[in-house]
């Protein structure tokens, strides 16, 4: 009997990669010209981090983390999201002691034990960017125009972007407050984890999807009408700077994030295309989490994208490479010319496949289709003689006679 993969943890197969790649190549491009350096960091962190950074009313940390003790009794997790693990870096190895601003971004998988539904499954990867040190707006309103910049450069008109604010330490009690008195009200209709969340997280039961929490949080009070006057003129002037530069967006007020960290700004990318899990990127604004941490008292701001979704929403579209050349051989000698001629093309940077079974030239024929090659060179006997051989352009079917030499091929395929 064969050994299967675990549920939940995916192969990205031939076909499918190459949309990752694409992917993550416009990621690499366009954050580049906002100036954020990549950094990588490990996927098995101490689980204190994500109980310190996370909060242990969450979802994440009650339910969802992949933690264990190890052979040395050190009690650690599989990395379930990217924010802690940056920022723990960026302390550890004080990156804030030659500058404050650091604009970083990453890429990798991480793992969460819950349900695995489309676009969502418990190996998933995100691609995520963070900025340090900087507290007005325009920062705020300068990586949610990256981040729909990234979408624009992969052609996708959805998904749109929704903003809020959370407040900060100073007025949010105050809304929080506010909003459990009014789900008590309501708490027969609460689902179990709204119920039982009520005093330490209340406002995760706005973005609850069960049907009895959406009744029941219906007219609930909107944070924005409680912030203070900070928090308010830090909104105001985001909103500005979005509409200053013609980033588009709505306001929703029922949005919330599942991590403790998030303080004022908070944002999502959503679509329609995916069914109930529309959001496809998300962050917010956490200008507390860094001396949470354990280091100096900056501001920052990030988000993640679930790469997963992202490939979802380009699903109709094919990024696998054609080859520049397939070379079809007929016979012993023939075929050692056209290895030559292969290995040549690919130093020279050109990309080859060839058939090495010796089958007939009809058979080749249709793995060059198969291959999808831009051209197709035939040898046989007589082409060896001679020199030159028909090069074939696959796209428009018209013939040019070419000499065997690798310098002369790439010409013809340049011009």
């Amino acid at each position: 009997m064969s050994i299967t993969g675990i549920k939940g943890f995916n192969d990205i197969l031939p076909g499918e990669v190459e949309k990752w790649q694409h992917i993550e190549a416009a990621a690499r491009r366009v954050f580049g010209l906002y100036g954020f350096s990549e950094i990588r960091v490990p996927i098995l962190e101490k689980t204190e981090l994500f109980c310190r950074s996370i909060g242990d009313s969450t979802d994440i940390v009650e339910k969802e983390m992949y933690s264990f003790v190890d052979k040395g009794e050190n009690k650690v997790t599989m990395r379930p999201e990217g924010t802690a693990s940056i920022m723990r870096a960026f302390i550890e190895h004080k990156l804030y002691a030659a500058d404050p601003v650091a604009k970083l971004y990453y890429m990798g998988p991480m793992f969460r034990y819950e349900r695995p539904q489309k676009g969502r499954y418990r190996q998933f990867h995100q691609i995520g960017a963070e900025v340090t040190g900087i507290a007005d707006p325009k920062v705020d309103a300068q990586v949610l125009t990256m981040l729909c910049h990234f979408f624009a450069e992969l052609d996708l008109t959805e998904p749109h972007l929704q903003i809020n604010s959370l407040g900060c330490p100073e007025c949010r009690p105050k809304y929080r407050q506010v909003l459990k008195d009014f789900l008590k009200s309501r708490i027969d209709k609460l689902c179990d984890d709204c119920r039982r969340r009520i005093d330490t997280n209340p406002l995760r039961a706005l973005d609850c999807k069960a049907a009895g929490c959406k009744e029941a949080t219906e007219g609930a009070p909107s944070v924005l009408d409680y912030l203070c006057h900070d928090c308010n003129d830090h909104f105001a002037k985001t909103r500005c700077h979005l509409e200053s530069v013609g980033t588009s967006y709505s306001i929703n007020t029922r949005m919330v994030r599942g991590l403790d960290y998030y303080t004022r700004t908070t944002f999502e990318l959503v679509t329609g295309l995916l069914g109930s899990q529309s959001a496809v990127a998300a962050g917010g604004r956490y200008d507390g989490l860094i001396s949470d941490l354990g280091g100096p008292s900056l501001p920052g701001i990030g988000f993640a994208m679930g790469v997963e979704r992202v490939a979802l929403l380009l699903a109709e579209k094919d990024f696998r490479k054609r080859p520049d050349f397939f070379i079809a051989a007929l016979g012993e000698t023939a075929q050692a010319e056209a290895f030559r001629l292969m290995s040549g093309l690919q130093q020279k940077g050109r990309s080859v496949e060839m058939d090495f079974a010796g089958k007939s030239l009809k058979s080749q024929m249709r793995r060059a289709d198969k291959f999808n090659a831009h051209f197709t060179l035939i040898l046989g006997e007589d082409e060896l003689v001679k020199g030159s051989a028909a090069l074939k352009n696959m796209d428009s079917g018209t013939q040019t006679d070419v000499r065997l030499d690798v310098d002369v091929l790439c010409k013809a395929v340049a011009s």
